[in-house]
């Protein structure tokens, strides 16, 4: 840079020679001088005003002035044994160099005040002789000359500082003067305590910030910035050089970002004191080129590597050759120092590169504070504790010694690695948006990175000679043969032997430095923005250090390089980096080393980094590397340095060796968050191999792919990561075996294992193995049972949480495989999992044991949640398993008829009077049973019946849905009803027409012989009729005796009436049927043969069953007269069994962010411009739907759940295929237990809202807190127009997706079932956003978008979203056709749910499927984790119970029978 322009080290030299002749006192013997200078100096001093009140000088002639100082000069030569008239010395110029002050003292010479700058300058010069160094001097004294050197530092910075005065030639005499006492003071060898060793922090800050303020005052010119560069060269082995060197870039680079960047631009914070260094005043220009320069000002810093390069001076020179034993000049002591200070230049570059990233942190302090601090230091260009864009908030760092301590050997405690961030770039450290380009910070730094990078690598070592033959042409190489002690290259072989060099010099030594280079170079590249081109020389520069970098040793160790790597590469290969994957052999090695081993092995135990943090960073690797192999399948992989093809791979080759990584990584991983991250990536690939054989292989064998190559892999284990069944049974196996053994005291490792073992069951692989499903259901069971049998202590709400998990996963896998049910062990273990949870206990808990009977067992759930989740269980597996989806499709779960429905199909119903749900339902009698389900009885045949039996029609309204049902009263099956077994001829005989003869007989009331029994006293009892006659007189027997006669004469008439009738024997006629009577109770008979009319009696003798407490009727009737029992009951219809939850889609163009802008490309005319993959995307999310038609979740609540027709007016088709706005269509999805809806909002759903908003209220008698009950206004004629209509009942979905269904677990419950509660918190907002450009994910608009996302359940929960507790899945489109995921949630323990993980690249082919999944896992954790949560069948039951305590009827027994014999309306 200066190479046209002369060096000023001739006027150093001269100048230090100069001021130790200057004085003619040197003429004398040194005893004359020294009394000379005694007495002068003595008197000089009495004027300070020191000890006594200054007086005026006496000194008014410029020669007197001229002798004195002559006098001074020789004073300041004297040994440090004359301590005192040194230091009168030193106080007499200190005093008159303020006569450059703007107030001189009174004590200075007239002279020199009229000619400042003039004595300043002699004065200045003068001062050489007091640093230099004493030979043989005592510590004690040495301390002394160190003491009154800082005070003529601290003088000299101090009038630089204040005087306005100062012309250019005394600024550039000041500026000499300290690069002479620096070069004196710091040229030779370190020797420890020394002057040179004591002062030599304070005269390196001292020059730095003169020279800082002479940038200013007067700038430098170039031949004095090339004379600092070159003394600065012949400084290097101290370490104070590039602490002060790194103090004065980083303040320098602050003041440089500040007005490069703007203030919005990351700041970077620096030591307070540092924050001073830059003079006031000092042009942004000024600041520009002084930062340019400094930074230029210590060469080359790889020439640290080289102590050859370092020790060329003469100083050196005249050590070796003074040296007892003789030695070499690289052989000193203080170059053991080297690898540290080669440490520390790397992280000052690093840290100014963190900071032209953003990546501005406190811990940048430390490498400034210079000294011994920084050799143990482990502190680091990237703090821990920072993950955001803004700078922290750091103290100052503590004093630093001013005695530099050297060190015997290689640095040890300041590894890189614990420089490095604790979480890994990929993970959460946020670059500034407004950062330079990539190209731009490489244009800086470059040459130094890469050369560092590549110390003691391959090419390195191959091209030694020839890089210190072009150094010494380098002027930047600070190599200046015409130099005093000038350094030369001219000696090629002894810089390549390596046999001469101490073991603590080795080039081994310098790999802390080393990791630092190449991971800085990892960080710039990895700041590259979407569509950001890099220079292809920089990418090849790149990619050829990684390669040196990431070669394993035979040993297979883990050493600083390879470690600072994998901390800093976590998005390179998510960065549309050109030719990339070239380095992916590389980078799969690597991993091999760290994530497949417990315990890592490390190349040196004195490295020190978080080893978690080090797994993570290669974690967030693999997860963005893991798709590659099938996305590229047989594309090779060519070499860097080989130019055969015998090394050559194709990444299909590769796919075996990164699921091994991958399980291996599993099995050992000990960290929640990694074993959270590699759940995700498990899920990902075992998803993307399935659907990979199902779509690009059409279900063949997946080997064929693998096979093509002729390649045989050395791995033992390569046919177990083959095909996707072979995937499948490995991670069902392992995640079941961890969670069982390590995993099941961690909350989010379980919820985690949990998700993926429901998404592995979801998975449709022809080859599944049923003794696997029937495993993995027998060890979710086995952890339900180990968690319920904890210790009393141990449950807790996670605890509970995770059971409340287990049960869903089951549900979900006996959903996709019913026919595990049909195993009897199998069927026996999950119905046992079902009691405990229960009941909190089994019925046996040995199979010997004998069974102990459900009315004999004590209800102790571990929770109300765990009850509830079992009971949830217990009914899919009677109602669900094998019969999902019903004939009304996924859509729904519960019957789409209501009373409504019937009715039209009844006989007696005029077609008119059906548009009223009133009428309708004052047709059916209700009843409640168990205070939890209502039966809705209608006793009329519907019209397609023509049999006319006892008919009864059903509506079961439950916690799990309603149902409806038609039972008949049959004597016969249906097979034989059509059989007539009364003909109307029988063919009987016809009768005989004669009459028998009667004969008239006396009637006898006792026997003939009963005289001739001896009569006994018993028959004496019974009075005869003379002893009654006797008794109660004549009358009365003659009364009873007439009546006996009258009685005699009418049946005498009654037969003679019957002989002459018609109907008598003689006159007989055929006998004839009944007429079919077609009036039945059918409700009576219903409840009576299903048990429930059976009313309990009481036992007196049970306290339990006393008269004061009511027996408890199994039927309660319900009065359905009252004008809110329809709206109560459209209430309870309207609490969807399922849960329901809402995805928000929106498409980012590049560079927008505001909510306008985003919302306007979903309209027709933008979506024509949109990445093709977005819309098929889209595709994959759900099914379209359209909304007049769907009795599902639509996203909104008013238009949910509910029995729709077709209108006409909302028939016609949209124009734009993407418009799932909700206002017509929506995409939809659905299994067992949730409904998932994904909404793309327009224009329409911000007015749509605002129209909602104001015309829908909150029922005042629904307190249940998330049931639906958000009406509008027009909601029954509507819905009166819509029922109508023909009523189609079934879900007409695309039937090749159909078979695509996935149950998903539900959700999680509140503390108190008995008690309803409105919400404690708004659901949850999920949004998925498509980027066109990465970046603008950090200004994504989420506060303004919520307003397009109402879905009128706000209203019910009192309580707005608020954008802090929105997730976003940010998807971004890679130009390999991969797509990138960014997730952005809540902070908590339960914020992000698996599959997809923050930074995960995955394939076209997986991401709907994996997008649902995390939306219904993040709802699902959000439910787990909310204490007021109720299930949708908990919120059914209390809702049915409210309705039973508004409209019960107290009947009597008496009473109730009487009504079931009441026809309704």
């Amino acid at each position: 840079m200066y190479s046209e322009w002369a060096s000023l080290s001739a006027q150093i030299t001269a100048n230090s020679c100069g001021a130790q002749c200057f004085s003619v006192l040197n003429k004398f013997p040194a005893s004359a001088g020294r009394e000379v200078v005694v007495s002068v100096v003595k008197q000089l001093g009495t004027n300070l005003g020191i000890t006594q009140n200054a007086e005026p000088s006496h000194l008014v002639k410029d020669e007197e002035v001229k002798w004195c100082m002559d006098v001074i000069c020789f004073g300041l030569s004297l040994p440090l044994q004359e301590h005192e008239t040194i230091k009168d010395c030193v106080n007499v110029y200190c005093e008159w160099l303020t006569a450059l002050h703007p107030q001189p003292r009174i004590s200075v010479p007239k002279p020199i005040c009229e000619d400042a700058n003039l004595y300043a300058r002699q004065i200045i010069n003068h001062f050489h002789n007091l640093f230099v160094p004493r030979q043989g001097e005592s510590a004690d004294t040495i301390k002394r000359q160190a003491v009154l050197c800082h005070r003529v530092l601290r003088t000299l910075q101090q009038t630089a500082q204040i005087s306005q005065l100062m012309d250019r030639q005394t600024w550039d005499t000041l500026l000499l003067f300290l690069l002479a006492i620096n070069e004196i003071l710091l040229a030779p060898p370190t020797v420890k305590d020394d002057v040179g060793d004591q002062l030599c922090e304070r005269v390196l800050s001292v020059l730095f910030e003169v020279w800082l303020l002479a940038c200013v005052r007067s700038f430098p010119s170039p031949s004095m910035w090339k004379t600092l560069q070159e003394s600065c060269a012949m400084w290097r082995h101290r370490v104070a050089l590039v602490d002060q060197w790194n103090r004065v870039n980083l303040a320098l680079t602050a003041r440089l970002l500040e007005f490069s960047y703007g203030p919005a631009f990351p700041q970077l914070k620096n030591a307070d004191e540092d924050g001073q260094l830059i003079p006031i005043g000092m042009s942004n220009d000024c600041v520009a080129q002084t930062w340019y320069r400094f930074l230029r000002m210590i060469g080359n810093p790889t020439a640290l590597c080289s102590p050859h390069i370092i020790s060329k001076s003469s100083h050196f020179v005249q050590w070796a050759l003074t040296h007892e034993k003789g030695a070499e000049t690289h052989q000193h002591p203080c170059l053991q120092q080297l690898p540290q200070i080669f440490l520390n230049a790397m992280k000052g570059i690093s840290s100014q590169v963190d900071a032209f990233l953003g990546l501005s942190k406190t811990s940048l302090i430390g490498l400034t504070g210079g000294g011994a601090r920084n050799a143990i230091s482990s502190s680091s260009t990237t703090n821990a504790g920072s993950t955001g864009t803004g700078s922290g908030e750091g103290s100052a760092p503590a004093p630093a010694p001013t005695t530099p301590t050297s060190t015997s050997g290689p640095p040890s405690a300041s590894s890189s690695i614990n420089s490095l961030p604790l979480t890994s770039m990929g993970a959460g450290v946020e670059l500034a948006v407004a950062r330079p380009k990539c190209n731009s910070i490489l244009h800086v730094f470059h040459e130094w990175l890469f050369e560092a990078a590549h110390i003691g690598g391959d090419t390195w070592r191959q091209n030694r000679k020839k890089q210190a033959c072009e150094a010494s042409k380098r002027p930047s190489s600070m190599i200046m043969e015409h130099r005093k002690g000038s350094i030369s290259l001219s000696q090629p072989n002894s810089l390549n032997d390596p046999q001469s060099l101490p073991p603590t010099l080795t080039i081994d030594k310098y790999e802390s430095g080393r990791a630092e280079a190449i991971g800085t170079l990892c960080k710039i590249f990895c700041a590259k923005k979407t569509g950001e081109e890099i220079l292809p020389v920089y990418l090849a520069r790149f990619y050829m250090a990684l390669q040196q970098c990431l070669k394993i040793t035979e040993s297979r160790e883990c050493d600083e390089t390879l470690a600072s790597i994998l901390l800093h590469s976590s998005d390179l290969f998510r960065l549309d980096l050109d030719g990339i994957n070239v380095l992916l052999p590389g980078f799969i090695a690597a991993l091999e080393i760290v994530l497949p081993d417990k315990d890592l092995k490390l190349k040196t135990q004195s490295m020190v980094f978080n080893r978690t943090e080090l797994r993570r960073s290669a974690i967030n690797i693999l997860l963005s590397i893991m798709v590659l192999p099938l996305h590229y399948q047989t594309l090779p992989i060519r070499d860097l340095t080989c130019e055969t093809s015998e090394k050559m791979f194709t990444f299909i080759q590769l796919k075996s060796r990164l699921m091994n990584i991958l399980m291996n990584a599993l099995q050992v991983e000990t960290d929640a968050q990694n074993t959270h991250m590699l759940l995700g990536g498990l899920l990902l690939c075992v998803q993307d191999a399935v659907t990979f054989e199902e779509t690009e292989l059409g279900g063949g064998n997946a080997n064929l792919s693998h096979n093509s190559s002729g390649v045989q892999h050395h791995d033992a284990n390569l046919l177990s990561s083959d095909n996707a069944h072979a995937l499948f049974v490995r991670a069902t196996y392992l995640v079941c075996h961890r969670l069982i053994s390590s995993w099941k005291t961690d909350l989010n490792v379980s919820l985690a294992a949990l998700e993926l073992l429901s998404g592995l069951a979801r998975l449709h692989i022809r080859e599944t193995d049923a003794l696997e499903c029937k495993r993995a259901v027998k060890w979710i069971c086995d952890y339900i049972c180990y968690q319920c049998s904890r210790p009393p202590p141990a449950h807790s709400k996670d605890l509970h949480s995770t059971i409340v998990a287990a049960f869903q996963c089951t549900a979900a896998w006996l959903m996709q495989h019913p026919y595990l049910l049909q195993d009897k062990d199998c069927l026996q273990t999950v119905l046992e999992v079902v009691e405990l949870g229960i009941s909190g206990t089994k019925s046996q808990s040995k199979g010997t044991d004998i069974p102990k009977f459900k009315d004999e067992k004590e209800l102790k759930p571990a929770s109300m949640r765990v009850r509830d989740a079992a009971e949830n269980l217990l009914t899919i597996i009677l109602e669900q398993v094998g019969y999902f989806p019903s004939e009304c499709g996924p859509e729904s779960i519960s019957s789409l008829l209501d009373e409504l429905a019937l009715m039209k199909h009844c006989n007696s119903m005029v077609p008119a009077a059906a548009a009223s749900s009133e009428q309708a339902i004052a047709k059916f009698k209700y009843f409640v049973t168990e205070n939890s389900t209502i039966l809705a009885l209608l006793e009329e045949p519907l019209g397609n019946d023509q049999d006319p039996q006892p008919t009864v029609t059903l509506l079961i309204r439950g916690p799990f849905g309603r149902h409806a049902w038609t039972m008949q009263l049959r004597h016969l099956p249906r097979s034989k009803s059509g059989i007539k077994y009364h003909a109307i001829n029988p063919g009987r005989p016809i009768p005989m027409n004669d009459v028998t003869q009667r004969l008239d007989s006396e009637q006898k009331n006792f026997p003939d012989g009963v005289d001739k029994v001896q009569p006994c006293v018993a028959d004496y009892s019974i009075p005869t009729t003379e002893q009654m006659r006797e008794q109660y007189g004549t009358a009365v027997i003659r009364e009873l005796e007439s009546l006996l006669e009258n009685q005699s004469i009418h049946e005498k008439l009654a037969w003679a009436e019957a002989d002459t009738s018609a109907d008598s024997l003689s006159h007989a006629q055929e006998c004839v049927p009944p007429t079919v009577c077609h009036e039945f109770h059918a409700a009576r008979l219903f409840l009576s043969h299903f048990g429930f009319l059976g009313f309990e009696t009481r036992n007196p003798q049970n306290p339990a069953e006393a008269l004061g407490n009511p027996t408890q009727r199994p039927l309660i009737v319900l009065d359905t007269k009252s004008a809110a029992f329809a709206a109560d009951l459209d209430r309870l219809d309207k609490l969807s069994a399922r849960t329901h939850d809402s995805v928000y889609v929106f498409y980012v163009k590049n560079g927008q962010t505001s909510a306008q802008q985003i919302i306007a490309n979903m309209g027709e005319e933008s979506s024509a411009s949109h990445d093709p993959h977005f819309a098929s995307m889209l595709q994959t999310l759900g099914w379209p739907v359209q909304v007049s038609e769907h009795s599902g979740w639509t996203g909104f609540v008013h238009n949910s759940w509910s029995l729709k027709g077709t209108p006409e007016e909302q028939l016609k088709s949209t124009a734009n295929e993407l418009n799932y706005n909700g206002s017509q269509r929506v995409l939809y999805w659905a299994d067992v237990s949730s409904e998932i809806a994904f909404v793309v909002p327009t224009t329409w759903n911000l007015r749509y809202n605002s129209d909602t908003c104001d015309s829908g209220s909150i029922s005042s008698t629904d307190q249940i807190g998330s049931s639906n009950v958000w009406t509008r206004g027009e909601t029954d004629s509507a819905a009166g127009l819509a029922k109508s209509k023909s009523r189609n009942l079934s879900l007409e979905l695309d039937t090749n997706r159909r078979d695509v269904k996935e149950p998903v677990p539900p959700t999680r419950r509140k503390g108190n079932v008995t008690k309803p509660t409105l919400l404690a918190q708004a659901p949850a907002k999920i949004f998925l956003v498509w980027l066109e450009s990465y970046e603008d994910y950090l200004n994504f608009p989420l506060e303004d978008l919520l307003a397009y996302t109402r879905t009128g359940e706000e209203l019910q929960t009192q309580q707005l979203p608020r954008a802090s507790d929105c997730h976003v899945i940010f998807v971004h489109s890679l130009l390999s056709g991969l797509l990138r995921v960014k997730l952005q949630g809540p902070p908590g323990r339960m914020s992000f749910a698996t599959p997809l993980v923050d930074g995960m690249v995955l394939s076209r082919r997986v991401v709907g499927n994996l997008v649902r999944q995390t939306a219904l896992n993040i709802s699902r954790r959000r439910r787990l984790d909310n204490d007021n949560y109720q299930p949708p069948h908990v919120r059914r039951r209390l809702k049915v119970q409210d309705i039973v305590q508004k409209y019960k009827m107290d009947l009597s027994e008496a009473d109730l029978l009487a009504h079931l014999f009441q026809r309704a309306i």
